[in-house]
Order: C-alpha cells, then structure tokens, then sequence
C-alpha cells in the first residue's frame, strides 16, 4: 500500500491550499514576520489527533510492556510536538522550522510502518486507498473544524484491525500536508532568506529612508 501515500485526491489538495503558511515579508519592512499560530494548521490539527488516537490505540491493543508501545506514542508525540517547535521558531529560524517540520514528518513516517507491522503481523489487510472505508476517513477528515472528537467512537470501539486501518489513513492525509507545507517553506526560504538576510534588508531600506525621506 505504499502507492497510497503517492496518492493525491482533491481533497487533500484542498486541504494543503488551505493549511499552507502564507509567504512572508512579501512587500513587508517587518524584520521578524508572523510566526506561531499553529493551532489553526491542519498539519498541526491531524497529528494531534494521530497522538490521542495512538495513545487509546496502545492502551485497547499494546503491551503496556512492549517497546513499540513507548517507541510508537513518541513518534506520534514527535510529530505534534516538531510542527508546534517549527511553527514558533520560523519568527527567527526559517531552517530551524524546515527542520523541525522534516522531523515531524520523519516521525510519521516511522508511526505508519508501525501500525503496517500490527497489522502484517497479526495477519490482517490493509485498506486498499480507494475502498469505500478509506473513502470514508478521508471525508470524515475533511471536515471543519477537525479533531479527535470526530473519530473518538471508532478509535475507541472498534477492534484492533479497523482502528489501524483508519489511523493510517490519517498518517497518510498528514503526511500529504505536511509534504505541501515542506516544499512552500523551501520556497519561502529561497526568495526570502533568513533573519540575516531580512535585517541586513531592513537596515539598508531604513537607511535610505534617512537620506531621501519621502517628501
């Protein structure tokens, strides 16, 4: 089901025009741009909800004694975590968000051959990415706003094969976002710079203010 993951679909597409932060300093003399604010990113919204529904997945289905418990809520921890950490240094450190939002991803990643391995382990199938399950997390997850509380029930009743299945297919949905939000950032750095070059911008507009004030 790799495939999956390369797969995109109108409403991810959607989704990432919508989460995507805005280009800063554009036509702005700010040295430090707008940063924070990653409460309202749906990179942000989705692996929070993968953290509460790992952590009530490991609690119905894992070991508390396995490592894999403790390896799979850090990776879901991690992927929260990195996107709150990027989101609040990208005011002074556009390579410090760029990192931290690559090792959110990374995290990811790492979480959705977890839950591959519970279910090639155990002998279950995964869902094909068109099957009218996968269909339905998808829809269930485009709507707005977006949180755990929409999935609650089927994380916390259903049985271990289908809470799998759809926790990785909100990895998948994530994991689309984030991979948007990477390349807009790459971009931004390119055409922007980073502090240095933003206050070495500055200083030459406010010096040329100086010697030619607008009349």
């Amino acid at each position: 089901m790799k495939s999956q993951s390369n797969t995109t679909h109108q409403t991810d597409r959607t989704d990432a025009a919508r989460q995507s932060p805005p280009s800063r300093l554009s036509g702005s003399k700010r040295v430090l741009p707008p940063h924070g604010g990653y409460e309202s990113l749906l990179s942000f919204q989705k692996p929070r909800i993968l953290f509460d529904a790992t952590v009530r997945f490991c609690d119905r289905f894992v070991d508390r004694r396995s490592r894999t418990r403790d390896q799979m809520i850090q990776a879901a921890r991690s992927g929260k975590q990195n996107i709150l950490e990027g989101s609040r240094a990208s005011g002074t450190s556009k390579e410090t968000e760029i990192k931290l939002t690559n090792v959110a991803r990374a995290s990811l990643e790492e979480l959705l051959e977890d839950y591959r391995d519970f279910l090639r382990t155990r002998g279950s199938a995964q869902w094909e990415k068109d099957s009218k399950e996968a269909l339905y997390v998808r829809k269930l997850g485009s709507r707005r706003p977006v949180s755990y509380e929409l999935f609650r029930e089927f994380i916390e009743t259903r049985p271990a094969p289908v809470v799998a299945n759809i926790i990785i297919s909100l990895i998948h949905q994530t994991n689309y976002l984030l991979d948007q939000q990477i390349r807009r950032l790459e971009q931004d750095f390119l055409s922007e710079g980073g502090l240095r070059e933003r206050m070495t911008r500055a200083r030459l507009a406010a010096r040329a203010c100086q010697r030619h004030p607008p009349s």
